[in-house]
């Protein structure tokens, strides 16, 4: 088992969706891995990751699980699910380019969208999981 491809994961879902003009007229570049203290109404937020190993006789391997999270402080959940539908059509697309190992599948998992009335805004997880040979090692 290996988590070495964990970064390169992690920048390659970041690259992909920072660099579409779809996703970017719909949130502005709200895209964060860290989310700001004055985060604008709608955004996107690299969430939580779970791995685990999956070597066989070709190599090390891992899957990981990861959430991305769509927010918005905007009422109803219209435009939060068309950023959502879009960065699921990106991350299933095939597009995520990893500086080390191979992305051999992306799957979307599943979702849930919720209000946070603690917080007064509307949000939806999004899991996918990520099947990575590592090439490298």
């Amino acid at each position: 088992m290996t988590y070495a491809m964990s970064e390169s994961l992690q920048m390659g879902i970041y690259g992909l969706l920072v660099a579409d003009p779809e996703l970017d007229s719909l949130v502005a570049g709200a895209v964060y891995d860290a989310v700001p203290g004055n985060a604008p109404d709608l955004f996107v937020a690299l969430g939580p990751e779970q791995a685990r190993g999956r070597d066989d006789a070709s190599g090390q391997g891992s899957v990981h699980d990861l959430r991305i999270s769509v927010v918005t402080s905007r009422d109803g959940f219209l435009a939060a699910k068309g950023v959502a539908a879009r960065v699921s059509d990106l991350l299933v697309g095939g597009g995520v380019a990893l500086t080390r190992g191979r992305l051999v599948s992306m799957r979307f998992l599943r979702a849930r969208a919720r209000r946070d009335e603690g917080e007064g805004t509307r949000r939806i997880d999004l899991w996918f999981r990520a099947r990575l040979d590592d090439q490298a090692a």
